[in-house]
């Protein structure tokens, strides 16, 4: 093993020497340009004020050089032409070159300041995530697969056998997945750890707003602060039954990969739901959170939507349990039954929570404040989105929901997502936030200008 560790760490060093030495970069009053290769030379050149993200990633052997990965976008997809990644950068330089590079998103009255400093009280929130069922399926069939390669997947499941004597099956299946959590648990803690351990959120005095996280692998990420356009409170339902919520930034311009979509955009981890909507206000400036404001609730019908929805999506699993149990084992009438104990009583609790959380308001007055909405119950979101973002809106009516009297009216940015959804509205309501929330863009196409606003069904 350590002969081949001695190899693996030789070939990155010389690796990192070759890449330092073909490549070579320089900065103009107008461009960035980057020169690499040898055999396959490729140039680059990205105008300057279109670079809207710089953020420096050091592993630990790179820490120990005192070296960075240094990722130069312009908003763009991970991959594409216009993001340059640069390996080795001595972390001086590295800075150095990132204050450059970002200067046109100076602000004159830019001022800079601590938002948020890591508190070890936040990890109690990692065990709380789909990652920790996820990871414990994931080492209970990674320990079957390695047993059966060796061929002893029998004698685990003796040995597991022997542990529990005649217990119940289902006893015996309970232990195995409580077992089975614990190991996730650990596993979430640990990757948890090693991404936002020592999580500083600062506002630079050149108009950024910078992350720094990790324990092994450092990261910092700088986001302009003019390119954000609002933020999201996002409380997944375990952490929020705990109290906890997170913070992601809606904005312009932030290049990210596949992989890593959700961490790029994240400016708080889980924290208590009082220090997201803080962490919020100061980020946005504003004397209180947005994310706070109280809501209009939507109606009752809506409610009777996602009670159909919940409902019918366990009878349709019950009633593929039930086919399955009458044409190929009869065990499973058993399983459908008493699932169904279950599921239909978690539905109807789903459905009621994610009625509740509905809501719209707008706060401020145009074009400074932001359109609030929230929804969802697995995954709930409070979107503070500015009006001055706002570029167009989607109006969405099904046949149930114009039975309903129901709409959805969707703002359409050039930020975050794209696209955020008031849900499920009163036709009225609905239509009157889009009108209020920027005023003239969606008055054109109601019908009377001084009439109560109404839906034109398509034909």
């Amino acid at each position: 093993m350590l002969p081949a560790f001695v190899v693996i760490t030789a070939a990155g060093a010389a690796s990192g020497e070759w890449m330092w030495r073909v490549t070579s970069y320089r900065v103009d009053s107008e461009r960035f340009h980057v020169h690499t290769g040898v055999v396959f030379r490729k140039r680059l050149a990205l105008r300057r004020e279109r670079i809207r993200s710089v953020d420096l990633t050091a592993d630990p052997v790179l820490r120990v050089l005192g070296a960075v990965t240094m990722r130069v976008g312009t908003g763009e997809k991970a991959g594409a032409e216009g993001t340059v990644t640069l390996w080795p950068v001595r972390r001086a330089s590295a800075e150095a070159l990132r204050a450059t590079l970002l200067a046109h998103a100076a602000r004159p009255d830019a001022d800079g300041g601590s938002l948020a400093r890591f508190d070890r009280g936040w990890i109690r929130f990692a065990p709380l995530s789909f990652l920790t069922p996820a990871l414990g399926a994931a080492a209970g069939g990674g320990t079957l697969q390695v047993a059966e390669w060796f061929g002893m997947q029998q004698r685990v499941f003796d040995v597991v056998g022997s542990w529990f004597g005649l217990a119940p099956v289902l006893l015996v299946a309970l232990a195995l997945a409580v077992a089975l959590l614990l190991v996730g648990g650990v596993a979430t803690v640990a990757l948890w750890v090693e991404t936002w351990w020592n999580h500083t959120l600062d506002r630079q005095a050149d108009g950024t707003l910078q992350v720094r996280r990790g324990l092994l692998t450092t990261r910092s990420i700088t986001l302009e602060e003019s390119r954000l356009r609002g933020l999201e409170v996002v409380e997944p339902l375990a952490a929020r039954l705990a109290g906890g919520a997170r913070v992601d930034a809606v904005a312009t311009g932030l290049t990210t990969d596949d992989e890593d979509k959700t961490e790029s955009r994240t400016l708080l981890p889980t924290a208590p739901k009082e220090l997201a909507d803080q962490v919020a206000a100061r980020v946005l400036r504003e004397p209180t959170p947005p994310t706070s404001a109280p809501l209009t609730p939507h109606p009752e019908a809506a409610r009777g939507r996602r009670l159909r929805w919940a409902l019918g999506t366990v009878l349709v699993v019950e009633a593929v349990v039930l086919v399955l149990g009458a044409l190929l084992a009869p065990v499973l009438l058993h399983v459908a039954w008493i699932s169904a104990l279950v599921l239909f009583p978690v539905a109807v609790a789903l459905a009621n929570d994610a009625y509740r959380a509905l809501g719209h308001t707008l706060t401020g007055a145009y074009p400074a404040g932001y359109l609030v909405a929230r929804s969802g119950t697995v995954r709930r979101a409070t979107v503070a989105l500015q009006r001055r973002g706002i570029v167009g809106w989607t109006v969405r009516q099904s046949w149930f929901q114009r039975r309903a009297g129901l709409v959805t009216v969707v703002a359409t940015t050039a930020a975050g997502a794209g696209a955020y959804a008031v849900r499920d509205a009163a036709v009225a309501d609905g239509l009157a936030l889009a009108d209020a929330a920027v005023p003239g863009l969606l008055r054109p196409f109601l019908i009377g200008a001084d009439a109560e606003p109404e839906v034109t069904p398509l034909r």
